[in-house]
């Protein structure tokens, strides 16, 4: 009897709920591991970009991305002016863990993002187990939903708080 090794995606993987062939927008990388695997599930019928704004992060996410084999367009540009056409991807990715970006960019995600489209923010969470008792401030929660209503996403909601993230999702309508 053989063993199948399941491999377990983790959980920003999982919750961006990126599919094959979509066309995928990462801005900024804070864990370029993460930003790999979500790149990756776009597969060969797909199309996966990430935009930093320097070049440290730029070379991060392309020696992941290259370790992992897999074809990533990475640039390096501000955030409120990202260089791609409108309405060009199905999905954007904003690894946030350091902070929310500003209106500007919210408005930018918007004009990249198709109609029905949408935009889920990975954010600091909660902390847990042992980091929990040292952990002292903590953004509200309506924070990132009000940013992305402001920034004409609707509907958009807090998904879930699990393992030290917060992740937020809106549509473009």
């Amino acid at each position: 009897m053989f063993l199948r090794k399941t491999r377990i995606e983790p959980l920003p993987v999982t919750m961006s709920a990126v599919r094959m062939g979509e066309r995928v927008l990462q801005i900024g990388v804070d864990d370029a591991a993460i930003a790999s695997a979500i790149a990756a599930k776009v597969g060969l019928s797909g199309n996966a970009a990430i935009a930093v704004t320097d070049e440290r992060d730029a070379a991060r996410a392309q020696r992941a991305t290259a370790n992992a084999g897999i074809l990533v367009d990475v640039k390096v540009t501000p955030l409120e002016s990202l260089p791609f056409d409108s309405d060009a991807f199905d999905l954007v990715v904003v690894n946030a863990r350091h902070g929310l970006a500003p209106h500007e960019a919210i408005r930018e995600w918007h004009r990249v993002l198709r109609h029905g489209g949408r935009v889920m923010t990975i954010e600091g969470g909660p902390a847990t187990g042992v980091a929990a008792m040292f952990k002292t401030h903590r953004a509200p929660e309506g924070d990132v939903v009000a940013a992305l209503e402001a920034g004409g996403f609707r509907p958009a909601r807090l998904l879930a708080e699990r393992e030290g993230y917060r992740f937020a999702e809106g549509i473009k309508s």
